[in-house]
């Protein structure tokens, strides 16, 4: 088959990209088309066949500011010519005029949906611009909400990261999908098993308000518990200014810090709802148990007693009960790390393998 390969953007190193990296891997011949394109953040596509558009002459500092445009492009990208199309979106990609569409959809678009509120709260522009953006969604939402459900409509399959992600297609879109969980990059928590004793407990992510990272950084205060804050964010100073003498800050940690700390913490801790949540596999492929709210992708593999536990709301009252009982030496870290392994890049590309067997 004649396959093209279409994403969002490709100007960093996330989950959304992985799965990109994972079907050129499958369909080396594929072109990728794309938004926007930044080799200097990401060098996994340097002997890929990238097809930026007219976006690209655009700084990709600018992506947050282009929604509407990326509507528009990806609208009118006609790719007919192809047997087959596979596009990896959580945005407007999904846009694109097919002969044959399969998506693996990471979201139905936050900012339209799921998110809108917090959006409209917090755009997270920058300073003195936030009154346009909260304006521009506020006017705009509306028929851009009806673009993105009809495109939807078009996909002929939806494949998606977890079942949380599969109730919001069906609750937005009226769509169903099918879940192939994402591919985790797993050996570079594998290469080294060398640990030390384990000690504390660990937060990674944007620091935003929906990541609710206040309430790991409050909880470890009051309890007198060590906490590694890993990542940086317009959060940073609020939660710097709760956090007692036990908490630490790394702003930009490096993949070696990542691992190491957690490897060597007692639990990670993951107080948001994201659509699957990427870093919390990579805590279980350190053998480290996860401590997450009980709702979101986290429900597809923390196994409470054997992967970790579940608190039931998001309060620090309901996350300091889980931590007051909380004993790592209850968990396995071999087994925590074996349960891992179900994420892997080649279990994900067989599965893929295999749902185009069924379609074919």
């Amino acid at each position: 088959m004649k396959v093209a390969i279409v994403c969002d953007w490709l100007t960093g190193k996330g989950g959304a990209e992985r799965v990109v990296k994972e079907l050129a891997n499958l369909y080396p011949e594929a072109p990728i088309y794309t938004s926007q394109y930044d080799p200097k953040k990401i060098d996994w596509f340097k002997n890929s066949d990238v097809r930026a558009g007219w976006l690209q002459k655009l700084s990709p500092k600018l992506k947050k500011f282009l929604p509407v445009l990326r509507a528009i492009y990806f609208s009118r990208l006609d790719l007919t010519n192809y047997d087959l199309v596979i596009s990896s979106s959580g945005a407007e990609a999904k846009y694109i005029k097919a002969k044959k569409h399969i998506c693996y959809m990471h979201a139905p678009t936050h900012y339209y949906w799921a998110r809108y509120d917090n959006y409209l709260k917090y755009p997270g522009f920058p300073r003195g611009t936030n009154w346009l953006a909260k304006l521009g969604l506020k006017i705009l939402v509306g028929p851009l909400r009806k673009l993105d459900f009809k495109k939807t409509q078009a996909i002929d399959q939806i494949i998606t990261n977890s079942n949380y992600t599969k109730d919001q297609i069906k609750k937005y879109y009226g769509r169903d999908s099918k879940v192939i969980h994402p591919p985790v990059d797993l050996n570079r928590f594998t290469k080294n098993q060398n640990q030390q004793t384990r000690h504390g407990f660990v937060v990674i992510g944007r620091q935003t308000p929906y990541k609710k990272i206040d309430l790991a950084v409050s909880a470890c205060t009051k309890l007198g518990l060590d906490l590694k804050v890993l990542g940086n964010g317009p959060d940073n100073k609020k939660l710097r200014s709760i956090a007692g003498a036990t908490v630490q800050f790394f702003n930009n940690p490096s993949d070696k810090d990542i691992v190491g700390l957690l490897k060597n913490a007692e639990g990670f801790i993951f107080p948001g709802i994201d659509d699957f949540g990427v870093v919390s596999i990579e805590a279980l492929a350190a053998g480290t148990p996860v401590i997450a709210f009980r709702g979101g992708g986290a429900l597809d593999y923390v196994n409470p007693g054997q992967t970790g536990e579940f608190f039931d709301q998001q309060s620090v009252s309901s996350l300091l009960s889980v931590l007051k009982k909380f004993d790592s030496k209850k968990y396995n870290p071999h087994e925590v790390a074996q349960s891992a392994g179900q994420f892997s890049s080649v279990n994900f590309r067989d599965k893929i393998k295999e749902l185009m067997k069924e379609i074919n």
